[in-house]
C-alpha cells in the first residue's frame, strides 16, 4: 500500500468518531480505564481517544476511516515513518523462523555492535524489553558500583512506572494530575531526591546534603515528558562535573533522545559522556523494547557475569532485535536524515511562531531537531515549573480543532511530539494551514 492511496489529496473536516467511541465503551469493560497507558485516554483534552487501524509513512488512519497526519509516531520510534518497506521485510522474514527462541540469537550480537559503533563511550549493553526495565535496571546497577542507595531526578522528568521513579514525574502522571501514586511505599520514595531541570544549584544542594550516598543522577538530557525542553548551556556539563566531583553515576535517559536527535543521541549532540545510557523507542523499530549500557566496568556487574541479578524472558526478542538493526542501519547510512529532520523541524517551528504572533496567542515553541512542543504561556518553559504556567484550557481546544482537520498531535501539553522523515512539505503546508484556521476559530 502505497501513501498516494492511502492519503486523500483534499481534505474535509473530520467529524465522525462512531466507531471510536463504541470501542472505547467496550474497552472500559475490560480494560481499566479502556487502555493500555494513561495517556491514551484523552484525559487532559477529553473526548473520545482515536482507535488507530493502520498507518503508512507519516499517515495514520483511525477506526472510523479518518486519516491524520501523524505527529505522534508511537511515541519517537516511528523516525523513519510507518510501516517503513524495509523494517516490515525484515520483520516478515523474521517471523517465519519463530516471534521467540528464548535463546541468544546472532541479531542480538549484531544490534548491540551496531549501537556501540553509534554511540560514544557505549561499552557494553544489555537489552530488555521497555523503557521502564532499562531505566529501573540502571538504578541497581549504579546502586551496586557505588555501594549507595540515594538517586537524584528531576521534577518533570519521566523514566517508567518502577516505584522510585514515580515522585514528581512528569508525562502521565502530570496529565492526570496524580500528586502521589497509591502503592509506592515511603521508605522506597524516601531515597528518591528531586531537583529542578536546568538548576545546577539544586542539584548541588542535593549534593552537600546527602554527602557519600548518592549512588546515581538520571537525567532526561532533553526533557520529553513535560513537553520538549532542551538543556540550558551548562546544564549537562554541570551534571557531569558534580557526578565526578561526589563519585556519583550519571546515567542518561536516552529513551526518547536515543537515535533521535542525533546518531549517537544527546551523548553525541551535547559532547557530554554519561557513565550509563538507558534506551527504548527507536532501537526495536516500533516494536516493545529496551535497553542499558555504558561503562564496561560497571556493566560487567550484571549476571552472570557479575552478582547484580537482572534477567528477562523475551529480552533481545528476534523480531524486535531485527527491526531495530534495520532501523538504525538505515540511520547510520544516511546520515543526512538528520539534516532533513532538522530542516522540517525547523520549517514548523518558524511557520508556528509567525501564526501565533500573527494570532496575538502568547505560546513559546521548544524544539531540539526533529522533537518539538507547544506550550500556551507568555513565559519561556525551561522546567516543570514553567510549563505548568501553559494555559491547558487553549490547548485542550487547539487539540481538538487540529483533530478535526486532520493533525494528530500527542493529547496532553507534558508531551512532545515527532516528525519523522515520511513528513513531507506538503505534509508540513496543511499542519501550518490546519494552525492557521484552528487558532483563528477557537472557542
Amino acid at each position: 500500500m502505497r501513501e498516494k492511496h492511502f492519503m486523500k489529496e483534499s481534505r474535509t473536516e473530520i467529524m465522525f468518531f462512531l466507531k471510536s467511541q463504541q470501542l472505547f465503551s467496550q474497552a472500559k469493560r475490560h480494560i481499566p480505564g479502556g487502555v493500555n497507558s494513561p495517556v491514551r485516554s484523552f484525559y487532559a483534552v477529553g473526548g473520545t481517544p482515536v482507535f488507530i487501524e493502520l498507518a503508512k509513512g507519516a499517515i495514520i488512519k483511525d477506526a472510523d476511516g479518518n486519516e491524520y497526519i501523524d505527529y505522534v509516531g508511537s511515541w519517537g520510534p516511528m523516525i523513519l515513518g510507518h510501516a517503513h518497506p524495509k523494517i516490515i521485510k525484515a520483520l516478515n522474514v523474521a517471523a517465519e523462523k519463530s516471534t521467540s527462541f528464548g535463546a541468544p540469537t546472532e541479531m542480538e550480537v549484531k544490534l548491540a555492535e551496531l549501537m556501540k559503533k553509534m554511540v560514544p563511550g557505549l561499552d557494553m549493553l544489555r537489552m530488555v524489553n521497555s523503557g521502564t526495565e532499562a531505566c529501573m535496571s540502571a538504578i541497581r546497577l549504579a546502586r551496586a558500583f557505588t555501594k549507595r542507595n540515594k538517586f537524584i531526578k528531576f521534577e518533570g522528568c519521566y523514566h517508567g512506572h518502577a516505584d522510585s521513579f514515580l515522585v514528581k514525574a512528569g508525562s502521565g502522571i502530570s496529565t492526570l494530575g496524580i500528586q502521589s501514586v497509591p502503592g509506592v511505599p515511603k521508605s522506597v520514595s524516601e531515597d528518591t531526591l528531586v531537583a529542578t531541570f536546568n538548576d545546577l544549584k539544586s542539584v548541588e544542594a542535593l549534593f552537600k546534603s546527602n554527602k557519600k550516598k548518592i549512588a546515581a543522577l538520571i537525567v532526561e538530557p532533553v526533557a520529553g515528558n513535560m513537553g520538549c525542553i532542551p538543556p540550558q548551556q551548562g546544564f549537562l556539563e554541570g551534571l557531569r562535573k558534580l557526578c565526578d566531583t561526589n563519585d556519583a553515576l550519571l546515567i542518561f535517559d536516552e529513551v526518547m533522545t536515543g537515535f533521535r536527535v542525533a546518531q549517537g543521541g544527546a551523548t553525541e549532540l551535547y559532547g557530554v559522556m554519561p557513565d550509563l545510557m538507558t534506551y527504548g523507542k527507536i532501537i526495536g523499530g516500533g516494536l516493545p523494547v529496551g535497553a542499558y549500557g555504558g561503562k564496561a566496568e560497571i556493566m560487567k556487574m550484571i549476571a552472570p557475569s557479575g552478582a547484580v541479578y537482572q534477567a528477562g524472558t523475551l529480552s533481545g526478542n528476534p523480531l524486535a532485535m531485527t527491526c531495530g538493526y534495520v532501523l538504525l542501519n538505515e540511520l547510520k547510512s544516511n546520515p543526512r536524515i538528520y539534516q532533513q529532520l532538522d530542516e522540517k523541524g525547523k520549517m514548523l517551528e518558524n511557520g508556528f511562531t509567525k501564526i501565533f504572533k500573527k494570532q496575538k496567542i502568547n505560546a513559546q515553541i521548544n524544539r531540539i531537531g526533529s522533537m518539538m512542543s507547544v506550550h500556551f504561556t507568555d513565559k519561556p518553559v525551561v522546567d516543570f515549573t514553567s510549563a505548568k504556567t501553559g494555559d491547558n484550557n487553549i490547548f485542550k481546544k487547539f487539540f481538538h480543532a487540529m483533530l478535526k482537520q486532520g493533525i494528530y498531535f500527542p493529547p496532553s501539553a507534558y508531551e512532545a511530539f515527532f516528525i519523522s522523515a515520511a513528513h513531507q512539505k506538503k505534509h508540513l503546508d496543511e499542519t501550518l494551514r490546519a494552525t492557521e484556521k484552528a487558532l483563528r476559530n477557537l472557542p
